[in-house]
């Protein structure tokens, strides 16, 4: 009867690793995020471990550790590219939402149709894949990038600006939605899934970046959770029909 009742060793290391990440991801947030952008933070990180369970918590923390340290890796460099020669460190509400809002809606559809949640969670998983791919090519890819192209036009032009990309951010944009895609089910056909549609969601950010923003439009993040938005669209297409 004690042996039914135990919890199995792999659940109780699971278990561990995840208050162990919590931990860490609870400090960074604390130290990078305002503090409501904390709170909203604390509650759309509650809707993905309720509704995507805890592998999408997982992904979650994954991305938001990835992020912060491409934000500030090189920090000085990216910070003379601006015209006030500094590069924001502490996040709001709203880059909290862009970036993971269309994670949270997921889980929260999650949770509601229960029948319906392993797609919710690719979708959720597509867009985080999404974020972390726009999150390393435009941090990362202002650091390694060499040439830099107008998405649009395809025309030289200044790095740093929106809708301007380069081939090394391209390719570390690709690492980003690979690391969220492979570990959410290693090379098996969701995995690719997400993959692609974290990548198209890069690349429409780019492109809005380059229209809608430059023109003052939208804004940048309304950008943001638009190219979420489009992956986890991406998502669902090709898993319906791939």
């Amino acid at each position: 009867m004690d042996r039914l009742l135990a919890p199995s060793p792999g659940l109780f290391t699971v278990t561990l690793i995840l208050l162990g990440f919590s931990l860490v991801i609870m400090y960074l947030m604390y130290r990078k995020l305002t503090g409501p952008a904390f709170i909203a933070a604390i509650a759309m990180g509650g809707l993905i471990g309720w509704g995507g369970g805890p592998r999408a918590l997982f992904l979650l923390y994954v991305f938001f550790a990835l992020a912060v340290l491409a934000t500030s890796h090189k920090k000085q460099l990216k910070a003379n590219l601006s015209p006030d020669g500094k590069h924001p460190q502490e996040r709001t509400v709203g880059q909290v939402f862009a970036n993971g809002g269309m994670a949270a809606i997921m889980g929260a559809f999650a949770i509601m149709d229960r029948p319906g949640h392993s797609l919710y969670e690719l979708m959720l998983s597509a867009s985080l894949a999404s974020a972390l791919s726009d999150t390393w090519s435009s941090e990362l890819g202002m650091v390694y990038g060499r040439n830099f192209y107008n998405i649009l036009t395809f025309k030289k032009d200044q790095k740093g600006l929106d809708g301007v990309i380069s081939r090394e951010g391209f390719w570390l944009g690709v690492a980003g939605a690979a690391i969220i895609a492979l570990l959410h089910g290693g090379f098996s056909k969701e995995s690719w899934v997400i993959l692609v549609a974290g990548v198209t969601g890069n690349l429409a950010d780019s492109l809005m970046g380059a229209s809608m923003e430059r023109k003052h439009m939208i804004g940048n993040d309304m950008v943001n959770f638009l190219s979420t938005l489009a992956a986890a669209l991406t998502g669902l297409v090709l898993y319906s029909y791939v």
